[in-house]
C-alpha cells in the first residue's frame, strides 16, 4: 500500500552562520517565462500546458504510469541512449542505477545487513535547487509532479528499492507533489521531505544527512550514498530532471535519443525577461543568447555558478557537455546567466563568490578561509584598493583549492576566479591600474544583506482547474467573450533562433 508522509526539516541552527541568502526573495522580479523550440521536440519536458499543473488525467493521456516495462529492458534503453544525470555533474544515469541495484542485491544477502538495519535501496528525487540562478527543478515539481514521481517509480523497479522520497525546499512545490500522490499514489512509499534552502543541501550525502534526521550538510566520502545512504541502505540519489527523463523513456523508448540528447535550461542576465526552456544538444550558446535577449553578450556565467565565467567566444561553442568539458566549463545544471555588453566581470564573480562564502556550511575550515579570502581579494579588485599580487593569490588558489572540502562549494569559488583570469585578463589589469565605476555604482546591490542578483524567479503555475459540472438544463449562449486578464501567465513563445527542427508530432507531452 502506497503512503505519503511529509517531513518537514530544518538545518541545526549555527551561532557563526552568515544570513543565507539562497532562499531571500530576488531582486529581479520580472516573471520567468517558457519557451518550445520552433517546433515540439520529441520527448519534450515543457508538455502541453506548462503553465499550469498537470493532473492525473492529462499526464496518464500523454503515455504516462502506462505500465513499468521490464526493468532490465528499460536499463537497457538508458545504456543505449547515454541519459547523463541532470543535477550537474553529468554523470551516466544507468551506471548509477546498476551500482544501486547490485549493493542492494550484495546486501540483503551479507551478514551485515542484520547488524546495521541495511536492506532494499532507497530512491530519492532531488529537488533541492540549490544553484540561484536554475528553475528548472521546481518548475517540474509545480508543474509536472505526475512526471517525476513516474520516473522515481521506475527508477526503484530498476535498483529494487522498497522506499522512496521526494527532498526539495520549496513550499509550493511540495504542496504540489502532495497533491499528486493523494490524486495517483506511486507503486511505493513515498515521503516528502521539506528542508531549509541552502547552496550545499542539494549535495548527495547532505540530502542523506537531512533524511536521516540530521542537519543538511555534508559528509566526509566514502561511503557514497549507492553504497551506504539513507537508514544504512544503498540509495539512488537523482534530480528530478533525469527521472523525468527516465519515464519519458519508458513511455517513448522510440524517442530515447531525442529525450537523453536535450535538456531543460535557464538563461538569465541583462536585462532581460530570464527564460525556461528545453533544447536538443548542440544549440549554439550564442544562439541561446538571442533566445533570451541578449545577443551581444559579454560572456556568461555558466552552468549555475560551478562552470565558471567565460568570455564571450566561448558563446560560439555548443551546448554539449563534452564541448564545453573540452573548453575548461561545464552545462552544470543548465543555468546560464549571460553577461550584459556593459557588465563588469570582475564585479560579476564577485558577486558570485560573495554568494557562495555566504553560503558555505561552515564545517570545513578550508572552505571558510578559501572563499572569504577569494571573495575578499575580488572585493579589493572592484574597489580600486588591491594591492599588486591579487591577481597571483587568486591564480594561486584557483590551482591549489579544488578538491579540498567535502562538497563542491569551494571548487565552484576557485573556479570562478581561475575564470576570471583566464576570460577576462584586460579587466583585471585594468582594475590594478584605477577603481572601476560600473564596479562603484554596483557596490550596494553586492551587500551580503541584500537579497542576490543571482536568482531567477520560478515561473507562475496554476493549480489544475476542477472540471466543469455538466449542467442539466441546456444553458443559453454566452454574450460576448470575456476580456483576457492582462495578469494572466503569456502561453510559451516558440524560440525561432534555436535550430530549425522538423514539425514530427510527437502527441506524448
Amino acid at each position: 500500500m502506497t503512503t505519503s508522509r511529509t517531513v518537514t526539516t530544518s538545518r541545526a541552527p549555527m551561532a557563526d552562520r552568515p544570513r543565507s541568502v539562497a532562499g531571500a526573495p530576488t531582486t529581479e522580479r520580472t516573471p520567468t517565462t517558457i519557451r518550445h523550440p520552433t517546433a515540439p521536440a520529441p520527448g519534450s519536458l515543457l508538455g502541453a500546458t506548462p503553465y499550469a499543473t498537470e493532473g492525473a488525467a492529462a499526464y496518464e493521456a500523454t503515455g504516462g504510469y502506462a505500465g513499468t516495462p521490464d526493468p532490465d529492458e528499460l536499463l537497457r534503453h538508458l545504456d543505449a541512449c547515454g541519459l547523463r544525470g541532470r543535477g550537474g555533474a553529468g554523470f551516466p544515469a544507468s551506471v548509477k542505477l546498476r551500482a544501486v541495484r547490485e549493493h542492494g542485491r550484495r546486501e540483503r544477502g551479507s551478514a551485515a545487513d542484520a547488524t546495521t538495519g541495511a536492506g532494499a535501496p532507497v530512491v530519492v528525487a532531488n529537488g533541492e535547487e540549490g544553484e540561484p540562478g536554475s528553475v528548472k527543478d521546481r518548475w517540474l515539481l509545480r508543474a509536472r509532479p505526475h512526471l517525476v514521481l513516474d520516473g522515481l517509480a521506475h527508477a526503484a523497479a530498476i535498483t529494487g528499492a522498497a522506499h522512496g522520497y521526494v527532498y526539495l525546499s520549496d513550499p509550493e512545490a511540495a504542496r504540489r507533489v502532495r497533491l499528486a500522490l493523494a490524486e495517483r499514489a506511486p507503486s511505493l512509499p513515498v515521503d516528502v521531505v521539506l528542508t531549509d534552502p541552502a547552496y550545499v543541501a542539494g549535495e548527495e550525502t547532505a540530502v542523506v544527512r537531512r533524511i536521516d534526521g540530521g542537519p543538511a550538510l555534508p559528509t566526509a566520502k566514502p561511503p557514497r550514498p549507492f553504497e551506504r545512504g539513507v537508514r544504512g541502505a544503498p540509495t539512488l540519489i537523482a534530480n528530478v530532471e533525469t527521472l523525468a527523463r527516465i519515464a519519458r523513456v519508458a513511455a517513448r523508448p522510440d524517442l530515447r535519443e531525442a529525450i537523453a540528447r536535450s535538456t531543460l535550461v535557464t538563461l538569465s542576465g541583462g536585462s532581460a525577461a530570464p527564460v525556461l526552456t528545453d533544447v536538443p544538444y548542440g544549440v549554439p550558446l550564442r544562439a541561446l543568447a538571442g533566445v533570451h535577449g541578449t545577443p551581444d553578450a559579454a560572456g556568461a556565467l555558466m552552468g549555475g555558478l560551478f562552470g565558471g565565467i567565460v568570455e564571450a567566444r566561448t558563446l560560439d561553442l555548443p551546448l554539449e557537455p563534452g564541448a564545453l568539458t573540452d573548453a575548461g566549463t561545464t552545462l552544470g545544471c543548465g543555468a546560464i546567466r549571460f553577461l550584459a555588453p556593459d557588465a563588469c566581470p570582475v564585479g560579476v564573480t564577485l558577486e558570485a563568490v560573495g554568494h557562495l562564502a555566504a553560503e558555505s556550511a561552515r564545517q570545513c575550515g578550508v572552505c571558510v578561509s578559501g572563499t572569504t579570502a577569494i571573495r575578499d581579494a575580488l572585493d579589493g579588485l572592484a574597489s580600486g584598493i588591491a594591492g599588486p599580487d591579487a591577481a597571483e593569490r587568486l591564480d594561486r588558489w584557483a590551482r591549489g583549492l579544488p578538491g579540498r572540502g567535502a562538497c563542491g562549494l569551494l571548487d565552484a569559488a576557485a573556479g570562478l576566479a581561475g575564470g576570471l583570469l583566464r576570460a577576462f585578463p584586460g579587466a583585471v589589469r585594468a582594475h590594478l591600474d584605477a577603481p572601476c565605476p560600473v564596479c562603484r555604482a554596483d557596490a550596494p546591490a553586492r551587500d551580503a544583506h541584500h537579497p542576490t542578483r543571482l536568482s531567477v524567479p520560478v515561473p507562475t503555475v496554476t493549480p489544475p482547474t476542477p472540471p466543469t459540472p455538466t449542467p442539466s438544463t441546456p444553458t443559453p449562449p454566452s454574450p460576448t467573450p470575456p476580456t483576457p486578464d492582462p495578469s494572466a501567465p503569456t502561453p510559451p513563445t516558440p524560440i525561432a533562433t534555436v535550430v530549425p527542427m522538423a514539425a514530427t508530432p510527437e502527441g506524448t507531452s
